[in-house]
Parts: structure tokens; C-alpha cells; sequence
């Protein structure tokens, strides 16, 4: 990955060179603020960061990120500042961007700072506050590996004759405030990671980037408290003749998570049959239904009433499968 230095003062470039280097970057350098932007035209998808120095001749670092992001926002910016104008470097973070670094500096430091802003940058839509500064903590990284993790997947029942009978407006507000907006925040309140939404599916994930021993339990527990949750919504939205029915699924087992795409578009998530089977039993359940496969029932069996359910037919999981209802808590 590329990380581009901008600074007018060639010691502090090499110095930063040689320091992030061992991080595994490749380091670019520029002198000033319209090089570095040249620079990023020619490699709008391979930088990855760009530091820039705040006072610089012609072209601060201000101007010179915020034309940068307007090339890639996708790009991390930090702002290089000595203690001089660190007050005006703070508020650039009001500005978009992503934050700052202060000279002289401390090389393991501004190594740690770096990687905090990128794990930052990449995940701050998809965990929750305190899993990121778990990742902060401990300097977890992002790179692909096998883990064993439960994935839940949620959906309404009945959407398309649902949306038929409403404007295209009037969907999206009961979506976002009834739907997506109270369920993505029980997906953070148990510490999941809320992979995407996939027309009006979500899918979260219990187990990456961080796993803990209760991962199975605090997602059957996420589903129940959705399920709950929906129940008061609908209370409320049965006076104006609508509601939200949703069915939920959850399978445990070992993916590959990862960041995975193209340079155009990447995204964090997972990847393998635990997917795949949380989708078909989500796709079966009845309204206010939770299913889960057999590897999540065992593990959870003692926390949890359930009913087994014998023999169902998953489309695309060979062989007939046990699976079990979540009726509520022990």
C-alpha cells in the first residue's frame, strides 16, 4: 500500500519515509501541496494515506488535503503540524479530515497514530465505538484470515406487497427510522459488526475483527432484542394501518473476513457457508421467527428455550439439516 508524504522541509519527509517504511509502506514524497495533488492523480486508487504538513509555501495542507479528497474521499488525510498552529489543526477535523499529527514527533508514536486513523477511516460505519478502540488497543489489523464467527441475518416479511402500496418517499422513511436506524443500533449495543444491508436485509456479524467467547450468545441475544424491539414498533405503526414483520437467521462457524473487492470498492466482511446458511434460514423464518443452525444451538442451548425443528430442505445446503426456533431466554 502507498501512504504519500507532503511536506516543504525535506529532512521531516525522509525521516517520515524511513519510519513508516517499516510498517511494510511504500512511501511516496512531495515537496508541496500541487505535487502531492499530481501525485494522487496518478495513483487515485493505490494511496492509501496522505500526510501533509499544515504551513507550507503557496498551497497550505489544508487546501491541499481537501483537493485530495475530492480526487478519492476514500483516501485517509492527516494533517502535520507543529505545537504552533495545533489549535487550527484541530479544527480541520471538523473539516473531513480524518486527523492530525504533531512535530517534532515520536517515531512509534506517529506509527500508532497512523494505524489508528486507518483502522478509524475503514470501520467506523461498521463496529461499535468501543470495539474500535479495542482495535486501537491492542493493534489488531484488518488482513484476511480464517475465523470462527456467527453471522445474523434479518429481513422483512412481505416487502414487496409492503412497498407496492407506499411511495417511493414514504418507503425510505419508514425504513430509516422504523427499520434500518433502531436494528443497527442493537447490532452495536451487543457489539456486532453491522456488515451491509442488502436491499432491505442487514447483515451483522458477531466474531470479527474481534472475537470474544460469548459471540454466538450476545447474536442470539441481538436477535431476541430485535424481535422485541420490532414488536413495539408495529404497536406503533398499527395506528396508521402499517407494519414492519421481520423473520431473523443465524448460522456459526469458520469464514474467511477480510477487507475484500476491487481498488473501486472494498468493504468488510465475510465470506463462506456460515453466510450462506444464515441467509437460508432467514429466508424461511416466519414473521418474529429466529432460526439457527445446529453449530449456534449448541453452543447457546443452555441460555436459551429453543424448539427443534427436523429435517428442513435449505436450498443450496446439501442434505436435510436440524435447525431450532429461539423461543425466548432460560
Amino acid at each position: 500500500m502507498k501512504i504519500l508524504i507532503v511536506d516543504d522541509e525535506e529532512g521531516v519527509r525522509i525521516s517520515l519515509k524511513k519510519v513508516l517504511e517499516r510498517d511494510g509502506y511504500e512511501v511516496l514524497l512531495a515537496d508541496r501541496g500541487a505535487e502531492g495533488i499530481e501525485i494522487v492523480r496518478k495513483f487515485p486508487e493505490d494511496i492509501e494515506t496522505v500526510i501533509s504538513d499544515f504551513k507550507m509555501p503557496g498551497m497550505d495542507g489544508l487546501e491541499t488535503l481537501t483537493e485530495i479528497g475530492r480526487i478519492n474521499p476514500d483516501i485517509i488525510r492527516i494533517i502535520l503540524t507543529g505545537y504552533a498552529t495545533l489549535d487550527r489543526a484541530i479544527e480541520t477535523v471538523n473539516l473531513g479530515i480524518d486527523g492530525f499529527l504533531t512535530k517534532p514527533f515520536d517515531n512509534k508514536e506517529i506509527r500508532a497514530k497512523i494505524r489508528e486513523f486507518v483502522i478509524k477511516k475503514r470501520l467506523k460505519q461498521f463496529v461499535p465505538d468501543q470495539v474500535l478502540q479495542e482495535m486501537q488497543r491492542t493493534g489488531k489489523q484488518l488482513a484476511p484470515r480464517k475465523q470462527i464467527v456467527s453471522v445474523l441475518f434479518t429481513d422483512i416479511r412481505g416487502f414487496a406487497e409492503m412497498s407496492s402500496k407506499m411511495s417511493a418517499q414514504e418507503i425510505a422513511d419508514i425504513l430509516n427510522k422504523y427499520y434500518f436506524l433502531p436494528l443497527d443500533r442493537i447490532v452495536f449495543e451487543y457489539n456486532g459488526t453491522l456488515d451491509k444491508h442488502i436491499g432491505d436485509s442487514i447483515m451483522a456479524i458477531f466474531g470479527a475483527p474481534l472475537s470474544y467467547k460469548d459471540d454466538a450468545f450476545r447474536a442470539i441475544s441481538c436477535a431476541v432484542k430485535m424481535r422485541e424491539t420490532m414488536t413495539e414498533i408495529n404497536k406503533i405503526l398499527s395506528r396508521e394501518n402499517s407494519r414492519i414483520p421481520i423473520g431473523i437467521g443465524i448460522a456459526t462457524g469458520e469464514v474467511m473476513v477480510g477487507m475484500f473487492g476491487s481498488p473501486i470498492k472494498k468493504e468488510y466482511t465475510v465470506l463462506g457457508t456460515p453466510v450462506n446458511l444464515a441467509s437460508r434460514l432467514e429466508r424461511i423464518a416466519a414473521e418474529d421467527q429466529i432460526l439457527i443452525c445446529k453449530d449456534t444451538f449448541r453452543i447457546i442451548s443452555d441460555a436459551f428455550k429453543t424448539q427443534e425443528i427436523n429435517n428442513v430442505s435449505l436450498k443450496g445446503i446439501e442434505g436435510g439439516k436440524s435447525i431450532f426456533e429461539v423461543i425466548g431466554t432460560v
